[in-house]
């Protein structure tokens, strides 16, 4: 009998390397821009959403298409930084929202976002960041993909996104379930 393997509900998923994590962050074109030349931000403020999920960035920012978010940033960080901001409530936010499809669809497990607020904005822009990547056009490209029906190719395109591997009270204090 055929049994089909269940993601679990809240698990924390993103691109990762053994010495770097992959986070997205969109942003104006201004912002990217000076971003992508100094490979970090110069002044953010307020909360700063970052997605782990390609496909949860990709859809916050309608495709590189939405006001404020129309460029979409691949940033990689230390995975010392990435831990501190899942071990840090206060100056950072976690929260779960439905992971969505290529095409926007809610899926039935959460993907983690996280925002980073004073302290943690400090730490990103100044300790964290490795490497910032414009990774627009793919987001844009596989949009025009599906557009034209060719999810076989747009999937092709995604990037590969396994678990992140927490510890047990890193897990519980995030929410994870898997």
């Amino acid at each position: 009998m055929f049994e089909e393997k269940r993601v679990p509900d809240r698990q924390v998923r993103a691109a990762q390397t053994e010495t770097t994590v992959r986070v997205y962050q969109a942003c104006s074109p201004a912002v990217a821009d000076a971003a992508l030349e100094k490979q970090t931000f110069a002044v953010l403020e307020g909360t700063v959403w970052l997605d782990p999920s390609f496909r949860w960035a990709a859809y916050d920012s309608g495709n590189g298409s939405k006001p404020g978010h129309e460029r979409v940033l691949a940033i990689d960080l230390t995975r010392d930084g990435f831990e501190w901001a899942l071990a840090h409530p206060g100056p950072v936010l976690t929260r779960w929202d439905a992971e969505r499809d290529l095409d926007h669809t809610v899926l039935d497990f959460d993907a983690i976002r996280i925002g980073l607020t004073a302290e943690a904005l400090d730490h990103y822009t100044g300790d964290w960041i490795t490497a910032i990547t414009d990774i627009t056009p793919v987001v844009r490209d596989i949009a025009g993909l599906l557009a034209t029906d060719q999810l076989h190719k747009a999937v092709r395109l995604v990037p590969h996104e396994p678990p992140y591997p927490l510890s047990g009270d890193l897990a519980k204090d995030v929410g994870a379930t898997g």
